[in-house]
């Protein structure tokens, strides 16, 4: 199946260069591109895209109100942020606002195809050099009162321990060599958890660990 992608980079060059890498991908489509946020919103509601790849520097209309626009839609697809060392403010801000994935601008080519297979999966994709930036960010902000602990009713034991382990930014392959069970157990564990926390992806499902108080 092919993924389709629209870009919102307001910098040509480096819009251009996204474009480049995900045309020699044969399952990854770009089927659109915009330099602000206001043209990526309205994009994103006529071309309906599995992916938006989101700049958070933007005119018009910045990638962090473009993001809370576009995940606040009907069905919405999952939204890509691509990001410096710098923005760790922007980031958190970023994540509140739905983003499901944050990707360094400067990443290995080869890692951008992947976080946008992960992000239409509805895996999430944090880069590793940013994790330590999200997660400080929080357990900075901490729980919420709105988000009550009963989100997290129904999951098993050994699922909490598996959120609890994503939220501290394990990898599968971690969580399995921890717990000692094979990473088919572990993506089944994390498929339940989304699932039964109604979170969209993996990312959201760290946010809701994390708002929920599980993390206290």
């Amino acid at each position: 199946m092919t993924i389709t992608v629209l870009i919102a980079e307001d910098e040509a060059l480096v819009r251009a260069g996204c474009v480049m890498l995900l045309e020699a991908t044969a399952d990854i489509e770009v089927v659109g591109e915009v330099g602000d946020g206001a043209a990526a919103v309205e994009r994103t509601g006529s071309l309906r895209p599995d992916v938006v790849l989101m700049d958070l520097r933007m005119p018009v209309m910045d990638g962090i109100a473009a993001t809370r626009a576009i995940t606040e839609i009907s069905d919405p697809p999952a939204v890509l942020v691509l990001t410096t060392f710098n923005e760790d403010t922007a980031v958190q801000q970023a994540l509140s606002a739905g983003a499901s994935g944050f990707l360094l601008k400067h990443a290995a080519p080869a890692d951008l195809a992947q976080a946008i297979r992960h992000c239409a999966a509805g895996q999430g994709w944090l880069d590793p050099a940013v994790i330590g930036g999200v997660l400080t960010a929080l357990r900075r902000t901490g729980p919420r009162a709105h988000t009550a602990p009963a989100a997290l009713a129904e999951l098993t034991n050994r699922e909490r321990e598996v959120l609890t382990m994503m939220a501290l930014g394990h990898s599968n392959a971690e969580i399995s060599k921890q717990l000692f069970i094979s990473e088919a157990t572990t993506r089944t564990h994390v498929s339940h958890i989304i699932t039964k926390t109604g979170a969209r992806d993996r990312t959201r499902a760290v946010v809701l660990a994390y708002q929920s108080g599980l993390m206290n």
